[in-house]
């Protein structure tokens, strides 16, 4: 479903936190993990629908350095959404997700759920990420911002590298903000009021040279999507 999975760590060798584990990762990750060295020490969800959670369990036990495994922090307001992460969605849909990835009935939580409130500060990993609730796409969809930038974009993002050459703080937007778009909010849980709060009291504030990695599509700058954006605020 084309979810953007990031992997955040100071360096190689180091602990990481990975974002937002959706379907199909799983193979991918771990080559990233071993290439770069990177040991997970959390898992961070932006918000709690399936293509951005699914892969969450595994990942949580596969960085296991007790028995419980490593949490998985996602805002309060979504937490509801790990019982079932495909209950929201159609029939149809429902069924094609069961039959590609597998079927619900085998959906397990993680074992340590930890909740996110507005404007706490997570130091993980040796980073230090502030979490903002941006509600809109669903009720408990958020944002993380930290200071600096990647040395390094993984995978196939056209001009990756001269986005981030421009910038010095970072947006882990979810699906909040895209390159030329935003979060819908037609889907269960969605609230075009509450995007059009986040996107003017959460997203416009922030400085133009901060660098965004959404939960879908190629990078961007929040200012280039305030100059372009046709859903931002003017």
């Amino acid at each position: 479903m084309g979810t953007n999975c990031w992997v955040l760590a100071t360096g190689r060798g180091a602990e990481c936190v990975v974002v937002d584990p959706g379907f199909d990762v799983l193979d991918r990750l771990r080559e990233e993990l071993v290439e770069h060295r990177l040991r997970p020490a959390a898992v961070v969800l932006t918000h709690g629908h399936a293509d951005h959670v699914w892969s969450v369990t595994p990942v949580c036990r596969s960085g296991a350095s007790t028995s419980g495994g490593i949490p998985a922090l996602l805002h309060g307001d979504d937490r509801y959404r790990l019982t079932d992460p495909l209950a929201s969605l159609s029939a149809p849909l429902r069924a094609m997700l069961e039959q590609q990835f597998g079927p619900s009935a085998r959906w397990e939580e993680p074992e340590d759920v930890r909740e996110l409130t507005d404007d706490q500060v997570l130091e993980v990993a040796g980073l230090s990420l502030r979490v903002q609730h941006a509600p809109g796409h669903t009720e408990g969809s958020a944002v993380l911002s930290l200071d600096g930038v990647p040395d390094v974009l993984s995978g196939a993002l056209a001009g990756a590298e001269r986005v981030v050459g421009t910038t010095t703080s970072t947006l882990l937007a979810g699906d909040v903000l895209f390159a030329g778009s935003i979060g819908r909010c037609d889907l269960p849980g969605g609230d075009p009021a509450a995007m059009e709060r986040t996107l003017r009291d959460v997203v416009v504030p922030m400085p133009d040279d901060r660098l965004v990695l959404p939960g879908h599509g190629p990078v961007t700058t929040i200012g280039r999507e305030r100059a372009t954006n046709p859903f931002l605020p003017r």
